[in-house]
């Protein structure tokens, strides 16, 4: 039995006054998926007063939710920067339950943000696991009794270059050379998550594991450490969302990660400022009676009436070839299949 699965970026829908237009020009793309994810970036609430656009809460109205449910989204993921306050939080997951979307990565304490989502097909179970590892330090994180989000720590370290590290950086034996840049995961909130992977593992057929990470266009090791670390423990699918950037693809044991997506829905971002020409990516996975088969990707874009479109991949050569190169990395290579590019490990 052969399943299609369909994975979006970053969904910001702030300002949508109506809920058809965001995903109508994708919406035939959508529905002939077998399910669809998508990471959400905004919190259904509307606040008491006026609320500044310069705050950092991403409030929609909850009116908007609706396009969630117009393009057919099965399961959305909460686990990020924006899904911020208890009031809000609190108010985002009821809209979802109104909508008959589940959703994982936030809730009224701990556990019930860690909680999975667990979705059937034809038979099939596919479960969804949430993280964050960007978020604010205060009242952010889900407490034990306090509503918020699913974190998975990092941490950073500026060490200095004291030996050759490469070609272009000397080392640091005269003033003004940068410190080089160190991440890596919490290993207790690793070792707790890895955990919560394999039990989830035994309950269900496919695993996706998806974390909000990154700071622009890096693909930082703390984020090779939990992708890799979450394979290890039994996840089928890794995705990656957070810097609106599309990153680099990895074929790791045979199962692919997605380390940045990008945007799909976001035409307003932080202090209220339009978000420009982004360029993301719509992830497609085929299963095979529940293994990966086949790991794809289409590139996305929006246009001025806030419409997500599908890209000519014609046009979108210089990106694909930006991809390709950051990808090799990796050693995976990228094939064009139509107007998608299936990706692979290199030989």
């Amino acid at each position: 039995m052969t399943q299609t699965l369909l994975i979006a970026g970053d969904i910001n829908l702030m300002h949508v006054t109506d809920p058809q237009i965001p995903f109508n020009r994708v919406a035939d793309t959508l529905r002939k998926a077998d399910l669809r994810f998508a990471n959400l970036e905004c919190c259904f609430y509307e606040p008491p007063a006026d609320h500044s656009a310069g705050s950092e809460g991403f409030y929609a109205s909850p009116a908007a939710g609706r396009a969630l449910q117009i393009a057919g989204f099965d399961v959305v993921g909460n686990a990020n920067n924006v899904n911020y306050g208890s009031d809000a939080i609190r108010a985002s997951l009821s809209e979802l339950g109104k909508l008959g979307i589940p959703s994982t990565g936030a809730g009224l304490d701990r556990r019930r943000a860690r909680l999975p989502a667990i979705i059937e097909r034809d038979g099939l179970r596919y479960g969804f696991l949430q993280r964050t590892s960007v978020y604010w330090p205060t009242n952010h994180e889900a407490g034990e009794m306090s509503p918020g989000v699913a974190a998975l720590r990092g941490h950073t370290a500026y060490q200095l270059p004291l030996h050759k590290l490469s070609p272009d950086i000397p080392p640091a034996n005269r003033p003004g050379v940068p410190p080089v840049i160190v991440t890596w995961a919490d290993a207790q909130y690793l070792a707790e998550y890895v955990d919560e992977i394999r039990t989830l593992r035994s309950q269900v057929d496919v695993l996706v594991a998806s974390h909000h990470w990154g700071f622009k266009e890096d693909v930082l090791e703390y984020m090779t450490e939990i992708a890799h670390a979450t394979i290890d423990a039994g996840a089928d699918i890794v995705i990656g969302h957070g810097p609106h950037y599309s990153l680099p693809v990895e074929i790791y044991r045979g199962k692919p990660i997605y380390y940045g997506l990008g945007s799909f829905s976001f035409h307003t971002g932080h202090g209220g400022r339009k978000h420009g020409d982004w360029l993301g990516m719509l992830a497609r996975v085929t299963m095979n009676n529940g293994k990966v088969s086949e790991a794809a990707f289409e590139f996305v874009r929006h246009n001025e009436q806030n419409e997500t479109v599908i890209c000519d991949l014609a046009g979108e050569q210089a990106g694909l070839e930006a991809l390709r190169k950051r990808s090799s990395a990796f050693k995976t290579r990228l094939e064009v299949s139509g107007n998608a590019v299936v990706f692979r490990a290199a030989d």
